[in-house]
């Protein structure tokens, strides 16, 4: 666990998770950091404490003492966001220290209660102030679904540092630099990328509320942005505030300008296809992600298709339906609302047709409003005529897509 001065009376501690499934689903390749904030004035408050996922606390109380908190002199424990992530080690602290009060919003506390038995709670709505001494003011600002309907941010004002929880954050390690004026370019490439993934993981269902938070942010005069995961913004905490801005309108149809296709083969026929629309795109010179189901981890799978601008299913009738692979990877998609996109399918079928018919009903039932191009699709092997069908088609995405 690592520990940071972020300003006078303000520290991080914070420390990489590996090999393990974020919220039990998603594949973490490149695991995650989980952030912890003290505020010290001339009381001293916690913000988002964990401890590491084993719910082990010595690996927090001994980092407290480093920076020279006594874990008996923790008045406040502020959660921001009641997913166990950041308030497992609760039930924990209250064996060592029993006069610590819990600082959340009302939906919160009715979690902290559930889940931990906590009582000694105060609830807290827009505005709220908590003064710890020393000039640090608290403030508390719900932002409801976020990504769950109890999530709030504390802004502390003398320092103008918003502490955001799992807004503004990412996935991804950090090694040394953990502040955005120390990255390298390459790891302002790997957060990007990261960002992109756990937005589209993680928040992509609630773009709406998120949309909301950001503009709530944009009302507080910030210096610092300081998440729950990923690296802190005090050189220039209005770029992730633009990155998810940016991701919002992927979420809603837009995207990066390359071509993701979804794809899935039974014995080699759409493969064919699908080897042909690669030369297409290579061709045109576009960048396109070729995504095999289902050997693709759904959380790439996810974020691929959240950043890209075009989208080419490609796969075959089975048993008279939608290759069951993509329809999968599709029901996804629609319970993460990502909506909008420019899209084309293709696929083979051997005695009958019928994924197309799934197709549209995956599409339908999530509202997702596809903008799709005319399909094509061939029985057996793709012929000439096919594969002029084809790269008409991609020609027309391509276009669309600008």
């Amino acid at each position: 666990m690592k520990k940071l001065k972020i300003a006078d009376g303000i520290h991080m501690l914070t420390m990489n998770v590996e090999d393990i499934l974020f919220e039990g689903i998603w594949e973490l390749a490149n695991g995650v950091t989980l952030n912890s904030y003290i505020v010290q004035g001339e009381k001293t408050a916690i913000i988002d404490g964990v401890i590491g996922w084993d719910g082990i606390p010595e690996t927090l109380y001994k980092s407290l003492e480093e920076i020279d908190v006594n874990p008996q002199d923790i008045d406040y424990l502020i959660v921001n966001h009641m997913e166990p992530d950041h308030s497992g080690w609760i039930s924990n602290f209250r064996k060592i220290k029993d006069d610590f009060k819990i600082i959340c919003t009302d939906k919160a506390a009715k979690m902290v209660s559930s889940f931990y038995g906590e009582d000694k709670i105060r609830i807290v709505k827009e505005g709220d102030t908590l003064e710890l001494g020393k000039g640090k003011v608290l403030s508390f600002h719900p932002v409801a679904n976020v990504h769950w309907p109890d999530t709030m941010y504390t802004y502390e004002k003398d320092t103008k540092t918003l502490f955001s929880c799992d807004m503004f954050g990412a996935f991804g390690r950090m090694g040394d630099h953990c502040f955005d004026d120390e990255l390298t370019s390459e790891e302002i490439e790997f957060f990007e990328l990261e960002g992109l993934r756990y937005y589209s993981n993680v928040m992509a269902t609630f773009t709406t509320s998120l949309k909301k938070a950001i503009e709530k942010a944009k009302t507080l005069e910030i210096n610092t942005i300081a998440p729950g995961h990923g690296p802190v913004y005090r050189k220039n905490p209005q770029k992730i505030i633009d990155d998810y801005s940016r991701y919002a309108l992927y979420a809603e149809g837009a995207g990066k300008n390359e071509v993701t296709i979804l794809w899935g083969s039974m014995y080699g026929m759409t493969a064919k296809a699908v080897d042909f629309v690669e030369s297409i795109l290579q061709r045109e010179g576009i960048k396109y992600n070729k995504l095999e189901m289902p050997l693709e981890s759904e959380s790439e799978m996810v974020a691929a298709v959240f950043r890209s601008a075009g989208i080419i299913i490609a796969a075959p009738t089975y048993e008279y339906k939608l290759f069951p692979p993509v329809a999968a990877a599709l029901s996804e998609l629609g319970r993460k609302k990502i909506t909008g996109k420019t899209a084309f399918r293709l696929g083979s079928y051997g005695w009958s047709g019928g994924a197309e018919k799934e197709l549209s009903e995956i599409i339908e039932r999530n509202r997702m409003n596809w903008d799709f191009i005319e399909s094509v699709e061939f029985e057996g092997a793709p012929k000439e005529e096919d594969f002029k069908k084809i790269e008409a088609r991609v020609l027309e995405l391509i276009e669309k897509m600008k």
